[in-house]
């Protein structure tokens, strides 16, 4: 059709036709299908969760199904796990593992953690050998976006500790993929449902094992970037007392203080992680326990970001801690006294000399 408007000719497109009754189309509609299918889901879930409070009830920890059970403080304690993990094989049976305490044994047994531990560490192998085994110039879709996931952390990791943090990215990348793996397997059942299944994460010794793997490796690298003398030399700074005896004391007194805080670091990233984790799985089964399931798809959505959050923290921490030890102590000093000379000189009190130390 054209239609004439003062001398313009305009060319209209075919018309659409009408809708046939009962039918529509639009972003408007589509957003109300959205609307209607998560009032319907959430409607499944609430139905769910009541016909299972009616048929299935939950009973006490260690008793038969059936028994009675009293609300809140029964339904509570029959979805948490206490601090120590449960003991799947006992490899020395005729000396029981003390139970009931919280108390620091060394008894070789294979835990619920160490299960699942070894299941994500199996998922996790079979999927980069899967993703990486035929490796292509124009990548599929798992490859592209494999490459997608380590570029991209690899450019978070080399601006967060620069170049010099370039040759540990694999070790970073490897333990956040790890460590978000283990974090997010409790969220997953049955993990965490059964006794046989645990997040390795919630369990402590295996966070302070991963602690130490962390600890020794930028420790190694230390000592072979600097050597032993160069690199206990940034806790025992002999040297300083050629300065004069006080300034000598002061320097071997923050010295002694750096090398107590390095010990620390191994308890710090075990720690902050168990008590996420654990903290985190005991919110979950309270809320989880005391409301429909309204609540809980929202605080396993927040227990999503938080563990990733926590695995973040842990694998940024070692790569930093790793930075810093391979710098060398001698360069940072003669570093500082270029500058401090620098300033001290005639030529630093012109904006222009300011101007070139800044740079």
């Amino acid at each position: 059709m054209t239609s004439e408007h003062d001398g313009v000719v305009a060319a209209d497109g075919p018309e659409t036709p009408p809708a046939p009754p009962g039918t529509s189309s639009g972003p408007g509609i589509l957003a109300d299908r959205r609307v209607q299918t998560t009032i319907l889901i959430v409607v499944a879930m609430v139905f769910i969760d009541i016909f299972a409070i009616l048929f299935v009830p939950p009973f006490p920890k260690g008793g038969e199904p059936g028994d009675a059970c009293a609300y809140p403080v029964c339904f509570i304690g029959g979805t948490l796990e206490l601090p120590p993990p449960h003991v799947v094989i006992d490899l020395d049976p005729s000396n029981p593992m003390p139970t009931g305490s919280l108390v620091v044994t060394f008894h070789p047994s294979i835990t619920n953690t160490i299960i699942t531990m070894w299941i994500v560490s199996i998922v996790l192998v079979v999927a980069l050998l899967v993703v990486t085994r035929t490796l292509r110039l124009m990548p599929r879709a798992a490859q592209n976006a494999f490459e997608w996931i380590y570029e991209s952390l690899e450019g978070f990791g080399v601006s967060i500790g620069g170049e010099a943090a370039r040759p540990y990215v694999p070790l970073f990348i490897g333990l956040l993929l790890y460590i978000l793996l283990a974090n997010w397997s409790g969220l997953v059942p049955p993990i965490g449902r059964i006794e046989e299944l645990r997040a390795p994460t919630s369990d402590v010794n295996i966070t302070i094992g991963l602690a130490l793997v962390a600890f020794v490796f930028f420790e190694f690298k230390g000592f072979q970037a600097n050597g032993v003398r160069g690199y206990l030399g940034r806790f025992f700074p002999l040297r300083a007392f050629r300065e004069g005896v006080v300034a000598g004391f002061i320097a071997l007194f923050v010295g002694l203080i750096e090398l107590m805080l390095e010990f620390v670091k191994p308890v710090t990233l075990s720690m902050r992680l168990f008590g996420n984790i654990y903290g985190g799985e005991v919110a979950l089964g309270v809320i989880t326990a005391l409301t429909l399931a309204i609540v809980p798809p929202l605080l396993l959505s927040l227990e999503l970001m938080l563990n990733f959050i926590q695995a973040l923290i842990f694998s940024v921490l070692t790569l930093i801690f790793t930075v810093l030890a391979v710098e060398s102590h001698e360069e940072e000093e003669a570093h500082g006294a270029e500058l401090e000379a620098a300033l001290e000189s005639p030529a630093a009190a012109t904006p222009g000399g300011m101007t070139a130390i800044a740079h």
